[in-house]
C-alpha cells in the first residue's frame, strides 16, 4: 500500500470514528464501513482503527476473526453464500453447487479473476422451511433451483 492510500485511509478512520464515536461500540460500524469500500479489512486498517479507537490491536482482530462475514483478505464485490445444513443439502444444495461452479468456473471458497463474485458456504441463513437459500450480499434467495441459481448469478456480471 502507497503512503499517500495510507494517509487516505487513515483520514477515513478518523472521519468514520468522528461518526460513529471513540468508544469501543463504534468498532463495528467502522470496520463495516473500511469493508464496504475495501471488500475487506487491510492490515494497516486494522492497525490505525485500534490506534484512532485507543484499543490493542490484537482487540481489531479478535473482533475480525470472530464474526464470520468480516474479512481480513479481498474479497469479490458480490459475495454469494450457499447454506450448507442439511435441510438445505436435503432440498437440493448439491445441484445447485454444480452448476453455480460451472457457470463461473470457480469452487466455492473462491473469488473470480475479476473481483466480481466470491463463493462461500454459511452454516445457517435461518431459511430452513424455503431451502436451500442463497445470500448475496445483503439479499435472500430461498427455494432456489439449479437454473434460477445461475440466472441470479448471471444478473451479477
Amino acid at each position: 500500500m502507497l503512503v499517500l492510500e495510507k494517509h487516505a485511509m487513515t483520514d477515513e478512520i478518523e472521519k468514520l470514528v468522528e461518526k460513529y464515536g471513540k468508544d469501543r461500540s463504534s468498532l463495528m460500524p467502522v470496520l463495516q464501513e473500511i469493508q464496504k469500500k475495501y471488500h475487506y479489512i487491510p492490515e494497516f486498517a486494522q492497525q490505525e482503527i485500534a490506534r484512532v479507537l485507543d484499543i490493542h490491536p490484537v482487540e481489531v482482530y479478535s473482533f475480525i476473526s470472530f464474526y464470520s462475514f468480516i474479512y481480513r483478505q479481498p474479497q469479490g464485490r458480490n459475495i454469494v453464500r450457499l447454506c450448507k445444513t442439511i435441510t438445505c443439502d436435503m432440498a437440493g444444495k448439491d445441484g445447485i453447487v454444480k452448476a453455480i461452479e460451472r457457470e463461473l468456473g470457480i469452487k466455492f471458497g473462491e473469488t473470480t479473476k475479476d473481483k466480481r463474485i466470491t463463493l462461500e458456504f454459511v452454516n445457517c441463513l435461518g431459511m430452513c422451511d424455503q431451502g436451500p437459500a442463497l445470500l448475496i450480499n445483503e439479499r435472500v434467495h430461498p427455494k432456489v433451483t439449479p437454473e434460477t441459481a445461475v440466472q441470479i448469478i448471471n444478473e451479477l456480471r
